[in-house]
């Protein structure tokens, strides 16, 4: 039995966990994988490491701001570049500045690590049900051993497909339609991320750290990934798809072909030859990459009794940023509900204290 459990441990449901293990709730955040982060993801491979969900962030806005000079002091992130390169179908490259973004030299993971110091997290536990006990708690069944967990309220922390096909069993009996259909309404793009590790001497290196690909059919963002780190023997890259080709290859069993066709355009796009042939690859597919169709609240209350909130980045859209504002509003929904521990005016309070 705990006060709360978060399912995702993600931005926004580690955000919502600490806010509300700092207001004085029991919490225990529940993970289908073995690490946290959601999308802002890290791969360890070929002794180094690259980012293929989230390659960076931006402070915008006072919250973020604040978070991201917390996570400098802290040594946690560093500023990478405040340059973006384009490159135009019909017109080439283009260098303009574009803000300031940061990065972390041991990976973008490392920041939702930094968000974890105290909490009680259950790995590799998918939720596959949730019911409503006779004592009015919420009964949580998870997959591995058909084991349960009770709570007296529930933050759905994950993608809002994924959630709909959790909560949806529960219409009528416990949810309205109303609910499950704003739930259902959130649409997202797909993405392809191809992690590629080239021989050292690979000349010419780019100049820029980050390309955007500007309406092109196939290709979305490239990122010179080895120069965020402080030592790397070799140079590799991160490149993102399209989500026209992403959604072209959603059910496609063996993506290394896909991967190899992103190359080849690559290559021919930046007249960087030596891209074709990378000396390893990695491809990693995002169902729920982006959300393309959010909605416009932080977060969306169920209003159940007992509590039940969903909360992530497809509550305003705006990926890292938008998770934290959802994790903080979901918090304080939950303790509107419950026993009032938080402050009126949610803050950083909880992250700083870390």
């Amino acid at each position: 039995m705990t006060d709360i459990a978060i399912i995702g441990a993600g931005i926004s449901g580690l955000v919502c966990a600490q806010q509300l293990r700092q207001a004085g709730y029991s919490v225990v955040v529940v993970e289908k994988s073995r690490g946290v982060g959601g999308r802002v993801a890290t791969r360890r491979l070929q002794g180094t490491c690259a980012d293929h969900g989230a390659c960076y962030i931006q402070p915008q806005g006072e919250l973020l701001s604040r978070f991201v000079e917390m996570l400098c002091d802290r040594h946690i992130i560093e500023l990478w570049t405040d340059t973006v390169d384009k490159f135009h179908v019909d017109s080439g490259l283009r260098t303009q500045k574009a803000g300031l973004y940061y990065v972390a030299p041991a990976g973008m993971s490392a920041i939702a690590k930094a968000l974890t110091p105290d909490l009680e997290i259950l790995f590799h536990q998918r939720a596959i049900a949730l019911n409503i006990t006779p004592e009015n708690i919420w009964r949580i069944t998870l997959e591995s051993n058909q084991a349960e967990l009770t709570a007296k309220a529930v933050v759905v922390a994950i993608p809002s497909p994924q959630a709909w096909d959790l909560l949806a069993p529960l219409e009528k009996s416990i949810l309205d339609v109303g609910f499950l259909d704003r739930l259902g309404s959130v649409q997202f793009d797909p993405s392809i991320s191809v992690m590629m590790g080239y021989p050292a001497n690979s000349q010419p290196l780019p100049n820029w750290k980050a390309l955007t690909f500007v309406d092109h059919a196939d290709l979305g963002w490239i990122g010179f990934d080895s120069s965020k780190r402080l030592t790397s023997e070799q140079p590799h890259f991160v490149l993102q798809s399209s989500a026209k080709l992403a959604q072209a290859h959603l059910e496609t069993p063996d993506l290394q072909p896909v991967g190899q066709y992103m190359l080849a355009k690559a290559a021919e796009s930046l007249a960087l030859p030596w891209l074709k042939n990378p000396e390893w690859m990695q491809i990693h597919r995002w169902r729920y990459a982006f959300p393309s169709l959010p909605l416009n609240v932080t977060c969306l209350s169920a209003n159940t009794s007992p509590p039940l909130v969903c909360c992530g980045d497809w509550c305003g859209g705006n990926l890292i940023a938008g998770a934290m504002l959802s994790g903080l509003a979901a918090a304080g929904e939950i303790d509107h509900q419950l026993d009032h521990l938080l402050l009126e005016n949610l803050t950083l309070t909880a992250l700083e204290a870390r």
